[in-house]
């Protein structure tokens, strides 16, 4: 599409199916106030929020994920399109919580106590809100205390823990041991990642699981959630 046409589309002139298809496009390019349009075009047009969260946000992130995963895409790129889809959510956001739709699940994110890096953790944070979680961020250098009271008071599914230094590496399990120590281990699914980490890291600490990158902490959540879910309802 040359330039000249992407000045002459008008979004509210698109029939639903071709808006949704252009808002995948505008997501996977990162433009927010497109999405802002699109999403509030739609709302005027009758579709359910949750509708909206799905096919138009979720569905045009999930093409950005796996973009992301197979190396089309670099983080610079992800983090536009997650920061244009964050613009579609805070319109969402309130009305999904009056229509009680349901959730993916809750997860409570930060970065180990020592810690300070954050470009890894704040992808996954966008990417699992881009994928319909509930996210609770809870920023760099977080002891432990901090995450169980977070996990607690948010009735969250799943706990986060992300380190990039070898040396912090280490404090991922002193929060799991004292989860366990609590009894509140089994309570929670534990995602790790970072650049030092591998699947055998992650097992000696007792995590549920490894995640490489932010496209596989979304497909690993979403899994976790399901087998939950499951278990839930047989």
């Amino acid at each position: 599409m040359s330039d000249e046409d992407e000045d002459d589309l008008i979004l509210s002139e698109l029939d639903d199916e071709e808006l949704v298809l252009q808002m995948h496009d505008d997501l996977y390019d990162g433009l927010k106030e497109e999405i802002e349009e699109g999403v509030n075009i739609l709302l005027e047009r009758g579709w359910e929020p949750y509708r909206i969260l799905t096919e138009a946000l979720v569905a045009g992130m999930t093409i950005v994920g796996n973009d992301f995963r197979d190396g089309i895409l670099f983080v610079p790129e992800v983090l536009l399109a997650a920061n244009a889809m964050k613009g579609g959510m805070a319109i969402l956001k309130p009305l999904l919580a009056e229509t009680g739709a349901p959730r993916m699940g809750k997860m409570v994110i930060g970065t180990v106590k020592g810690d300070i890096h954050d470009i890894g953790k704040n992808l996954v944070a966008m990417m699992m809100e881009g994928a319909g979680f509930e996210i609770v961020d809870l920023g760099i250098n977080t002891p432990a205390e901090e995450y169980i009271e977070a996990l607690e008071r948010e009735e969250a599914d799943l706990l986060g823990m992300s380190a990039l230094l070898t040396t912090t590496m280490p404090y991922m399990k002193v929060v799991i041991d004292t989860l366990k120590e609590q009894g509140k281990r089994n309570d929670y699914i534990v995602l790790v990642g970072g650049a030092p980490l591998n699947e055998e890291f992650a097992g000696a600490i007792g995590a549920d699981s490894y995640c490489r990158d932010a496209a596989v902490a979304v497909e690993t959540a979403k899994e976790y959630m399901l087998r939950k879910h499951n278990r839930a309802s047989a």
